[in-house]
């Protein structure tokens, strides 16, 4: 791991808070206790902080403007602490401990690199077992398949839970009730390396039992998060979503529909779409053969107003296989695996000519 902060400090207690905010951000940290250790690693890292004690002797040791620069505090020094800032050129100021939360974002933050941004999509069903969940985890599983980094979000907390779909109940690591409460920054890392993997797909799902609250900021923590460590990010979503699901959505680059080609689905459907243009803009349908009545896809299509984005032809040994834990077996050759090629293919998510770099 490449160093990410430079602390610049002979105040053990202040080099001691600071390592332990870097290892809470899961960040990579050195400690320089002389000006010309200071100096010689001072360009060296995306963030330096400097301790209130070793501010006047780096500027009078010539060390460069640069930005990155934090100056930090105890609570003795705080009222001495602008003057030092400005001294040694930092562009925030720190106070011990006051501001802990805001130095281990600060850390995290230049602990992952700026360019990594996931596609994140979203999928939904137009009215009660239209199969969202299926297609959800089918498209996480084509994915990863594909040497994409792939996160498969279950954003429904009553949905009975995508880890049953994939067979990964038994699976060790975090759920949502593990991640619900945090507030601030997340280690893109951290929350990859803390959640289940299924044939390289990695999960975040839900504990049995009762459902937990997932709050906005919730959802927001962990898209936040997961956007710098991930290549894509696959919302699975009730048809009503709740304020957390709407965060996914206003997240979500494109949003697919899935519709049964049925009279009473496609009335239902055209309602949930309605309702979901009010926070992404891009949906595209998915229509779900065969149809009883002979309705086509592009009967629907034109109906709801929506652009077709395909057909998801039934299998019949997809329930039998999700009830026996097979899903990933069946998720490698057959229509819908097909379908999910392509319909990845569309988002134009570039391709990593090499695995992606664990952001710390």
């Amino acid at each position: 791991m490449a160093t990410t902060a430079l602390i610049a400090t002979a105040d053990p207690r202040i080099a001691d808070d600071l390592l332990r905010l870097a290892a809470a951000a899961n960040a990579e940290a050195t400690v320089a206790t002389t000006v010309e250790q200071a100096r010689t690693d001072w360009r060296r890292s995306p963030l330096v902080l400097v301790g209130a004690d070793m501010a006047d002797g780096l500027a009078a040791g010539g060390v460069a403007r640069r930005t990155g620069v934090v100056l930090v505090t105890g609570e003795a020094g705080a009222s001495d602490g602008f003057r030092a800032a400005v001294v040694v050129g930092a562009q925030d100021l720190a106070a011990l401990p006051d501001d802990e939360e805001w130095l281990v974002n600060a850390l995290a933050a230049a602990a992952e690199p700026d360019d990594a941004r996931a596609v994140t999509v979203c999928v939904t069903g137009g009215r009660g077992g239209a199969g969202a969940s299926v297609l959800s985890a089918m498209l996480g599983l084509t994915a990863a398949r594909q040497g994409l980094s792939t996160l498969l979000v279950d954003g429904d907390p009553r949905g009975g839970g995508l880890d049953l779909v994939l067979g990964a109940e038994d699976v060790p690591g975090s759920r949502w009730p593990d991640l619900a409460g945090r507030r601030g920054r997340l280690s893109a890392e951290l929350l990859r390396r803390s959640l289940p993997a299924v044939e390289e797909l990695t999960l975040l799902s839900w504990h049995r039992g009762d459902p937990e609250h997932l709050g906005p900021e919730g959802m927001h923590t962990v898209l936040d998060a997961a956007v710098r460590g991930f290549d894509l990010i696959i919302v699975d979503l009730p048809r009503d979503p709740d304020e957390a699901g709407r965060v996914a959505l206003r997240a979500a680059s494109r949003t697919f529909l899935i519709v049964p080609a049925e009279l009473r689905a496609v009335a239902a459907a055209d309602r949930v779409a309605a309702s979901l243009l009010g926070d992404t803009d891009d949906i595209r349908l998915l229509v779900r053969d065969p149809s009883p009545g002979g309705l086509t896809p592009e009967v629907i299509a034109r109906t709801l107003d929506l652009p077709l984005a395909g057909s998801v032809q039934d299998d019949r040994r997809l329930p039998a296989a999700i009830e026996r834990g097979e899903f990933p077996r069946l998720s490698r050759r057959g229509s819908l695996p097909d379908l999910c090629d392509r319909l990845i293919e569309d988002l134009h998510i570039p391709h990593p000519a090499l695995p992606r770099k664990e952001a710390a």
